[in-house]
């Protein structure tokens, strides 16, 4: 996500954000941090996470295969103009097997906490579109650039999208955002710790003593982790099987694609 530097916080009456706030409540009760899909995860060898894979016999359904990816990129010259882009790929071959973009302008300001409202919108207008044009290539699990339960309020842009969609979401954070104690030092520290861990992946355990999500190294000498943490309909085991399976690079191949596709958006547009 290419977002503006600066935020409007102080352009938000406290209507609206008291209106935020009620909306985020009454979706934060339909929130499910279990699996709750039809398909199988793909098998993976070497990879252990408490929980991983649990009570995959008992579903009888067809091996995952397409997963989406959704990102913003947002114009240089005006940060209320953007692309977003839905990229679905084949879990099996990483490769792009549907995409769809479209550019708007953002009239919701950005302001910490609440970016979903200013982006959910448009990530749900992509998948309705997919939906009703190609529906056979339709994503069955989203991972989204922007947190799950790892978040402020604990209700982060894939939450709020994945309930809105009625799709199992993933959130992917490139960066650590300071949330029930954990701080980019405290991680540093646990990362330091865990640097001899077999599969570069470890908890995030707040002072409350919630998991929020995991740290994870997604490649071989990779110095930087991605944060992972559940969005809607999945557990965090699988939620990290899945992003281990996506990638190739640091950014898991679903977000990395939906990226990479909404720049050049804006470059055929003259507006990057």
């Amino acid at each position: 996500m290419e977002q503006e530097p600066s935020t409007s916080e102080d352009r938000l009456s406290p209507q609206f954000r008291n209106k935020w706030i009620e909306i985020q409540e009454s979706l934060k009760k339909k929130l499910i941090t279990k699996d709750r899909y039809s398909w199988k995860l793909p098998p993976m060898e070497g990879l252990y996470f408490e929980g991983t894979a649990e009570n995959q016999d008992c579903y009888s359904g067809e091996i995952l295969k397409y997963v989406g990816g959704v990102d913003l990129s947002f114009s240089k010259n005006d940060p209320s103009i953007a692309c977003a882009t839905l990229a679905v790929l084949d879990i099996s071959t990483l490769e792009v097997v549907h995409e769809v973009s479209t550019i708007v302008k953002l009239r919701i300001p950005y302001v910490p906490g609440f970016l979903a409202f200013r982006e959910a919108p448009v990530l749900l207008d992509l998948l309705e579109k997919m939906k009703k044009t190609t529906l056979s290539l339709y994503p069955q699990v989203v991972m989204v650039d922007g947190n799950g339960l790892l978040h402020p309020r604990g209700f982060g842009l894939a939450c709020h999208l994945g309930i809105l969609a009625d799709l199992p979401t993933i959130g992917i954070g490139k960066n650590l955002h300071h949330v029930d104690g954990l701080t980019q030092s405290r991680v540093r520290q646990l990362l330091d710790a865990n640097a001899n861990s077999h599969d570069g992946i470890f908890k995030l355990i707040g002072d409350s003593g919630s998991t929020l999500g995991a740290a994870m190294r997604s490649t071989e000498g990779s110095l930087k982790p991605i944060f992972i943490s559940v969005g809607h309909c999945i557990s965090l085991a699988s939620a990290i099987k899945i992003v281990k399976l996506s990638c190739r690079f640091r950014v898991p191949e679903p977000i990395r694609q939906a990226d990479i596709r909404s720049k050049e958006c804006l470059r055929k547009h003259g507006l990057s």
